[in-house]
C-alpha cells in the first residue's frame, strides 16, 4: 500500500505481511515528514487528526483500509 492509499501525501511504498506492518512503517514515515515539516504531509495529517474526533469514523476508516489491505 501506499502512503497515499493510507490518507497521506506521497507514494510512497509500504509492503509487509499483516496491515498492521503496514500501519507500523506509515506512522513512522508520517513522524520523519512531520519533523521534515513536509507541508504536503502536515495537511495530511490535520485531516486524520479530524478524523480521529469521531471514534465511530476513525474506526470506519481503519476497518476499509484493513479490508483494502485483505484483498491485495
Amino acid at each position: 500500500m501506499k502512503c497515499s492509499d493510507l490518507g497521506g501525501a506521497c507514494d510512497l511504498e509500504f509492503k509487509g505481511d499483516t496491515f498492521e506492518e503496514i500501519e507500523a512503517q506509515s506512522k513512522r514515515h508520517g513522524m520523519e515528514m512531520m519533523q521534515q515539516k513536509d507541508a504536503a504531509h502536515l495537511k495530511a495529517m490535520e485531516a486524520m487528526r479530524d478524523l480521529m474526533k469521531s471514534p465511530e469514523d476513525m474506526e470506519a476508516w481503519y476497518q476499509g483500509k484493513k479490508a483494502e489491505f485483505d484483498a491485495l
